[in-house]
């Protein structure tokens, strides 16, 4: 087992953890919660392997449908439901980080235009948490605060303009991973947020 194989194991387990807690928060069944963590954690990557003509990850490695069962088990077991928290967020940006780089270092080996691994990286990173909040009925997060798209936006760019100036992979995925967690955070801490369209009269 790699080290990027472990890493994708972590950011499953991380975005299933999340879109339980959201579903629980909601007030879903136990069958709710479940498909709310299945969708937040494998859906990105579903859809950068379908779009790069690849098996969805999930239906080849069964590590992966662990990770979702042990994020579903562990919020029913501890029952407490609570709006995602400070720590929450924190994992929740790690796997941020991590989907971003692996979705982009795997766009890179399948030998796609530069533009296409930027755009397949943020694919991979941001489409579960919209989907988990859209079916949770939530207004997305994606879509209105904490520059999410941004921040992976900005760390896939990373990763490809240090991998066009021949660095390893290694190094490009560290890098792109440090803008994105970084990105995220200043974010969040000077409350930024891209210009929001205003109407006029």
């Amino acid at each position: 087992m790699t080290l990027l194989h472990v890493l994708d194991l972590l950011s499953t387990f991380v975005f299933a953890l999340v879109g339980a807690r959201v579903a629980a928060d909601k007030g879903l069944d136990y069958g709710g919660i479940a498909f709310i963590a299945g969708i937040a954690s494998v859906s990105g990557g579903t859809l950068r392997n379908v779009f790069l003509g690849m098996r969805p990850i999930w239906i080849i490695d069964p590590w992966i449908v662990a990770s979702v069962i042990a994020a579903v088990v562990i919020t029913l077991v501890f029952r407490r439901v609570t709006h995602v928290g400070k720590t929450l967020l924190i994992m929740d940006t790690f796997g941020l980080a991590v989907a971003t780089m692996s979705g982009t270092q795997l766009a890179f080996e399948m030998d796609v235009t530069w533009f296409a691994a930027i755009l397949l990286g943020v694919i991979t990173a941001v489409t579960g948490g919209l989907l988990r909040d859209v079916l949770c009925q939530v207004e997305p997060v994606l879509l209105h605060r904490e520059t999410i798209g941004t921040s992976s936006l900005m760390g896939a760019i990373t990763f490809v303009a240090l991998h066009q100036f021949s660095f390893g992979d290694n190094i490009c995925a560290i890098a792109g991973g440090a803008v994105v967690i970084l990105t995220r955070i200043i974010s969040i801490q000077f409350d930024l947020h891209l210009p929001k369209f205003s109407k006029t009269s």
